[in-house]
C-alpha cells in the first residue's frame, strides 16, 4: 500500500533579508491509488509543494512520508517518485524509445531486454509504439506529452507526480488527453498528484481535489462537494464558471441590505448567520432564475447589460437599477433574449450560500438535491 503524507509542511524562502513563506503548514494524505489533484492560482504553492514531494526542493519544516517513510532527507532519485513536467523535458537527440528508456538505463540494473519489454509495452499503452524510432522534433506536442507519460510509466514507480502536464496543448486535445490520463492512471493502480491552475481539469480529474491560496490549503474534498459545500468564499469564487456571485451585505432585523436589493431570511438562516454583522451573500449563476414577473421577496428587477452566448446556455450579466451591482445569470441557449431587456431575477433561499463578512468562512451552503441544507457550525 502507497500513502502519500504531508504533514505540517512549510516551505520558507529567503531573499535577502526577507522570508517569503510559499508553503504555511500544509498537511494532507494521498491514499493508496488515489488521483488528488492540486488546484489554485498562479504563486498559491502548488508547485513547490509538488517540487517538495519530488525531492527538488528541501523543507523547511514538517515531514513528507512515503509508506510511512519519512523522505524529506532522500535523494530524489531513491523516492521511486516520477514526474511528468509542464516542458516535457525530452532529450532531443535522443530517439522516443531512448529517452523512454534513459531513466531506468541509468538508474537501475534491469537488463536491456527488460527496459526494451517495458518501454514497448508502455508505448502501445500511450498508443505511440509507431514512433519509438522518431527523435522529438518530428513529434506533434501531444505525442510528446504522451512519451513524457511513457517515460514516467515505465519506471513502475510507486507515486506519479504531475506538474500541469496538459498546459502547453490545445483546448481539444488537452480535453482528450484528460481522459487518457484518467484512464491509464485507474489501470496503473498508481497513487498520483496532479498540480494544475485549471480548474476544468480539478474537477474533472480528480478522486479529490485540494486547493491552496497564499501557501495555505483552504479545501481538500471531492470536486462536488467543494462546488457546492465550499469552505469559505475563497473556494466558492475560485471553483466554477462562470464564478459565483457575491454581494456584501449588513444584516438588519433578519435582512440583509445592500446598495443593490434588501434580502429577507427565514429563521433558519438566520440562525445559522449568529451574531454576525456583516456577510456575504453568494449565489451560482446557473441557481439565477428569471422568471416573468416579481411575485415574492427574493424576486429582484433587472436589466440585462451583456449577453454571452454559448450555444447550449447563454451568460447574462444583469444590472440592478441604481446600483453598481452585476448580477450573473446563466439561462438556457434556446431562450429568446436581448440586451437591454428587463428580467426579473429570483434568488431563492434554497439557492444561496452565506459566508462571514470578517473572515470569508462559510456560514451556510445551498442544499444538494435531497439533502438538508448544509449549516457550517461557527465557533
Amino acid at each position: 500500500m502507497t500513502e502519500l503524507e504531508l504533514d505540517s509542511v512549510t516551505k520558507v524562502f529567503q531573499d535577502g533579508d526577507d522570508h517569503i513563506v510559499a508553503v504555511d503548514d500544509v498537511s494532507l494524505t494521498l491514499g493508496d491509488e488515489e488521483f488528488l489533484v492540486v488546484v489554485g492560482p498562479s504563486g498559491c504553492g502548488k508547485s513547490t509543494t509538488l517540487r517538495m514531494v519530488a525531492g527538488l526542493e528541501t523543507v523547511t519544516s514538517g515531514e513528507i512520508r512515503l509508506g510511512g517513510r519519512v523522505m524529506n532527507d532522500v535523494k530524489s532519485q531513491h523516492r521511486d517518485i516520477a514526474m511528468v513536467f509542464q516542458s516535457y523535458a525530452l532529450y532531443p537527440h535522443m530517439t522516443v524509445r531512448g529517452n523512454m528508456a534513459f531513466g531506468l538505463e541509468e538508474s537501475t540494473d534491469l537488463p536491456k531486454s527488460e527496459i526494451q519489454s517495458r518501454v514497448e509495452e508502455a508505448a502501445s499503452m500511450m498508443g505511440i509504439e509507431d514512433l519509438l524510432d522518431r527523435r522529438p522534433r518530428e513529434l506533434s506536442g501531444g505525442q510528446q506529452q504522451r512519451v513524457a507519460l511513457g517515460r514516467a510509466i515505465v519506471r513502475d514507480p510507486e507515486v506519479f507526480l504531475m506538474d500541469e502536464p496538459l498546459s502547453n496543448l490545445d483546448a481539444k486535445l488537452r480535453s482528450q488527453m484528460r481522459t487518457e490520463l484518467q484512464r491509464i492512471q485507474e489501470d496503473l493502480g498508481v497513487t498520483t498528484m496532479y498540480v494544475t491552475h485549471d480548474q476544468t481539469e480539478a474537477m474533472t480529474m480528480g478522486d479529490r481535489i485540494a486547493i491552496l491560496n497564499d501557501g495555505e490549503l483552504q479545501q481538500i474534498a471531492t470536486p462536488l462537494e467543494c462546488y457546492h459545500e465550499p469552505a469559505n468564499r475563497f473556494v466558492a469564487g475560485f471553483v466554477g464558471e462562470p464564478s459565483m456571485n457575491f454581494f456584501e451585505m449588513t444584516v438588519t432585523d433578519g435582512r440583509l441590505e445592500s446598495e443593490a436589493f434588501s434580502y429577507p431570511l427565514g429563521a433558519d438562516l438566520r440562525e445559522s448567520i449568529g451574531d454576525a454583522s456583516e456577510v456575504v451573500l453568494g449565489v451560482r449563476p446557473e441557481a439565477v432564475e428569471l422568471v416573468s414577473d416579481a411575485t415574492g421577496a427574493h424576486d429582484f428587477e433587472t436589466v440585462v447589460d451583456v449577453i454571452e452566448p454559448m450555444g447550449n446556455e447563454n451568460t447574462l450579466y444583469l444590472d440592478f437599477e441604481g446600483s453598481d451591482e452585476t448580477l450573473v445569470a446563466t439561462t438556457s441557449g434556446m431562450r429568446r433574449i436581448a440586451e437591454g431587456d428587463k428580467a426579473v431575477a429570483r434568488i431563492s433561499e434554497d439557492s444561496i450560500h452565506l459566508f462571514d463578512g470578517r473572515t470569508g468562512e462559510a456560514l451556510h451552503n445551498r442544499p444538494i438535491a435531497g439533502e438538508e441544507p448544509a449549516d457550517v457550525a461557527t465557533d
